[in-house]
């Protein structure tokens, strides 16, 4: 049951109607079942409600259309300072390009356009899916594996790697970084600044040694750029290497967690899949659907009154877009898991300006790394003494999956 959050955190214009502490990310009806639990607000909450979480108070949009509002609509929405990392405030730098506003965004994401296309990617096909038979290869004769360690993870972060430029040698350290710093777990917010501190320093000798060898890769590509003429500042590298780092580590293999569990239990729905070898885009963008695993976070820059709720400039406003997926306005029976669903924009990778720019790169390594998968060991089920668990974080998957077959 919702309750009311601390008085003094809650401005005095907020109705007490409007206020729901939901725990979004480390309660323990979130972490129990994740999905369950995004899928029930559209039942428990109003569609705009002001509550108090561990990326601050904030109003929460949870339907469909007013998450799309939010990012189509710059002219309310700010991204400045957007991303809740615990920055030196002596040396500060923009994550770029999701936090830098129009008409200046445009700029940054054309570096980078011709590589994450469509057509940039699918040079990248064939290398996907030698990786994911390697990947096999290394565990199909053992009869089980951790899914998470053994291929979620490889896979994305493998070919994310490779893209940037980073040494493969280094994927587990970086993995660990990542979800540290991703990590709500108040016990465990000294491993956030930590993380900060390790990639600051990394970075910086990386972006360093780029600039004296470059190479065919986002580093150099970022590096070289002369957007209107003009090189980017070693901040603007800095920040857009870092904000990509972050991005490209753990999304991708969080959702395929997702998806392996749900295969793990739904024997027939995954059978369904192996038989329909040639739907399997609209198969992939359904599974998206169910299983979005990030949020997204505003700053209004005015005064913004929607579905009578009156919003104040400076005000943070998050889009729990997992729970936008299960808007049974746009997706009837949204909790169902239906292959022939009308096909309607998901929020899975945000939307507007801001959509995540490496989103055709991540459906087309889930949907090589899932038919690879369902070729070779069609046949899986979870370990029978499995224990499914979540950790307060941004990204939303479940810890381990691991496997039998």
């Amino acid at each position: 049951m919702a309750t009311q959050a601390p008085e003094k955190q809650i401005p005095d214009h907020v109705p007490p109607e409007l206020v729901h502490h939901i725990s979004l990310i480390n309660g323990a009806d979130f972490l129990a079942d994740p999905y369950e639990f995004l899928a029930g607000l559209h039942d428990r909450t109003p569609p705009i409600f002001y509550s108090i979480n561990p990326t601050g108070p904030a109003w929460h949009l949870r339907k469909h259309e007013d998450a799309f509002f939010m990012l189509r609509n710059t002219e309310y929405f700010s991204n400045e300072d957007g991303l809740p990392f615990p920055r030196d405030p002596n040396d500060p730098f923009p994550m770029i390009p999701i936090e830098i506003d129009p008409p200046h965004h445009r700029k940054y994401r054309a570096i980078l356009d011709p590589v994450f296309s469509p057509q940039g990617i699918k040079r990248m096909e064939a290398r996907i899916r030698d990786l994911s038979n390697e990947l096999i290869d290394e565990v199909i004769d053992k009869g089980g594996c951790e899914f998470t360690t053994a291929y979620a993870r490889p896979l994305p972060v493998g070919i994310f790697l490779e893209l940037m430029g980073l040494p493969q040698s280094m994927r587990d350290t970086f993995v660990t970084w990542v979800v540290d710093l991703l990590s709500f777990a108040p016990e465990e917010r000294h491993k956030m600044a930590a993380a900060m501190k390790s990639i600051d320093a990394y970075m910086k000798e990386a972006i360093a040694e780029k600039r004296k060898n470059p190479a065919d890769d986002v580093m150099s590509r970022i590096i070289a750029a002369r957007p209107g003429g003009e090189p980017l500042s070693e901040k603007e590298v800095f920040g857009f290497v870092f904000f990509l780092f972050i991005a490209g580590i753990d999304t991708v293999y969080a959702t395929m967690n997702n998806m392996w569990l749900w295969l793990a239990r739904n024997p027939d729905r995954r059978h369904e899949i192996i038989s329909r070898p040639n739907d399997m885009q609209q198969i992939i963008e359904e599974l998206l659907r169910m299983w979005g695993t990030t949020f997204s976070g505003r700053r209004l820059v005015k005064d913004l009154e929607l579905r009578g709720v009156k919003m104040k400039a400076g005000e943070k406003v998050t889009s729990i877009l997992p729970a936008c997926n299960y808007d049974p306005e746009v997706f009837p029976n949204p909790k169902e898991v239906d292959f022939d669903r009308t096909r309607k924009p998901i929020l899975s990778f945000a939307g507007g300006v801001h959509a995540c720019m490496g989103a055709h790169l991540a459906r087309l390594e889930i949907t090589i790394g899932m038919e690879e998968w369902l070729r070779r060991i069609p046949e899986f089920s979870l370990q029978p003494d499995a224990k499914i668990t979540y950790e307060p974080a941004g990204v939303v998957g479940p810890v381990a999956v691991p496997l039998v077959w």
